[in-house]
C-alpha cells in the first residue's frame, strides 16, 4: 500500500512537470516562461521527492535536504534570471502592463546608476 501511494505522489509530481515543460513552451515572453517554470518545476520535484520518501523511508532525510535545497535555489536563481534578463531589455510582450521594476528605477533615479555600469562593463 505505501507503495501505491509513494507512485501516486510521484505521478502527481511528474504530472506538474510536465505542465511546467508545456507552461515553458506555451508563454509569450521570459519573464512568464521563468515563472512558469520556477513554479510548476518546485512543486513539481517537491512532490516527486516525497513520493520517494514514502516510498523508501530509509531515505527521508536525504530527501528532506534536497526539498530544502531545492526550495532555496528555485526562487532564487529564477529571481536572478529575470533581474538579468530586465537589466538586458529582454523582450516583453505587448500585454504586459505593470513593469513595477522600471517604475522603481524611474523613481529613485537607479537608471543612472544602471548606465555607468553597463558602460564599464564593455
Amino acid at each position: 500500500m505505501i507503495e501505491i501511494i509513494g507512485s501516486v505522489v510521484i505521478l502527481i509530481g511528474a504530472i506538474f512537470l510536465l505542465l511546467a515543460a508545456i507552461g515553458a513552451v506555451r508563454m509569450p515572453d521570459s519573464y512568464n516562461r521563468l515563472q512558469t517554470g520556477t513554479k510548476a518545476t518546485t512543486l513539481g520535484l517537491i512532490m516527486v521527492l516525497t513520493g520517494i520518501a514514502i516510498y523508501h523511508p530509509g531515505w527521508i532525510w536525504k530527501l528532506i535536504v534536497l526539498i530544502y535545497f531545492i526550495m532555496l535555489s528555485n526562487p532564487a536563481s529564477s529571481h536572478a534570471l529575470a533581474r538579468a534578463a530586465h537589466r538586458r531589455s529582454i523582450f516583453k510582450t505587448g500585454t504586459t502592463v505593470v513593469d513595477q521594476l522600471e517604475s522603481y528605477k524611474k523613481e529613485t533615479g537607479e537608471e543612472e546608476i544602471d548606465e555607468t555600469l553597463e558602460q564599464s562593463e564593455c
